[in-house]
């Protein structure tokens, strides 16, 4: 085993165990919670390593960075998780290897994701990005839709020929009420989850959590985690 692959199986080891330990303390089953090793600014051999190690979705947030390392690794049982803001110039890019947008937060996104996805005859599942951070009619610092639109547009996306009504998606705000209260904030969005499943019941993922944060994301009924450097190391940013 190489000193790399070392050194990721042993950090996955630990939060693996970090998740594990999340799930019992909340009464939950593990395998209630699916792990997203966040890739990005991370070498393609590194998405190898962690196939081989068993995991099975990666998430990237750049799509300069992440089409050519989805294409590189093409041959890998993955499932590839778009994360960042997506610009509507980078969609049909992005919808040639995404099964996931985890960033949906404008009717104009849906319009040309769904478009594309129609074009290249894929199914592609969405997550509304939700801003916690967020007025009620504005975006969030770091993209996302407020509560207040998020119905209208879960309704947008599950009426979208090519496209799939996955659930919801947060990042623990810097800002604003929820502020350092990572646990409050992502039981308001398993609360608006709930909103959302009255209208569209098989939109059940809720993606919150980083490697910070996931212990409480579990506790509050996070679906699924994203966690990056806690597995995969500090690494220069790229660009």
């Amino acid at each position: 085993m190489t000193d790399r692959k070392h050194e990721i199986a042993a950090n996955l080891a630990k939060v693996e165990e970090r998740i594990g330990a999340a799930c019992a303390a909340a009464g939950r089953p593990r395998d209630e919670v699916t792990l997203i090793v966040v890739t990005k600014t991370y070498p393609a051999d590194d998405v190898r390593i962690l196939s081989g190690l068993g995991v099975r979705h990666v998430a990237e947030n750049r799509d300069q960075d992440a089409a050519p390392k989805a294409a590189a690794c093409a041959d890998l049982p993955l499932t590839w998780h778009f994360v960042g803001q997506l610009q509507t110039n980078k969609v049909r890019s992005v919808v040639g290897y995404a099964d996931v947008v985890q960033s949906i937060d404008r009717a104009r996104l849906v319009t040309a994701l769904s478009k594309e996805a129609v074009r290249a005859g894929r199914e592609v599942g969405c997550l509304l990005q939700v801003a916690l951070d967020a007025g009620e009619s504005e975006r969030g610092e770091r993209g996302g839709v407020s509560p207040a639109g998020v119905e209208e547009l879960a309704g947008l996306v599950a009426g979208a020929e090519g496209l799939r009504l996955d659930g919801l998606m947060t990042v623990a705000p810097l800002t604003g009420e929820y502020a350092g209260r990572q646990e409050a904030a992502f039981e308001r969005l398993m609360d608006l989850s709930t909103c959302v499943r009255r209208a569209h019941p098989t939109a059940n993922m809720v993606s919150a959590g980083m490697s910070a944060d996931l212990e409480q994301a579990v506790a509050a009924g996070a679906t699924h985690v994203r966690v990056g450097t806690a597995v995969l190391g500090v690494r220069p940013r790229l660009g």
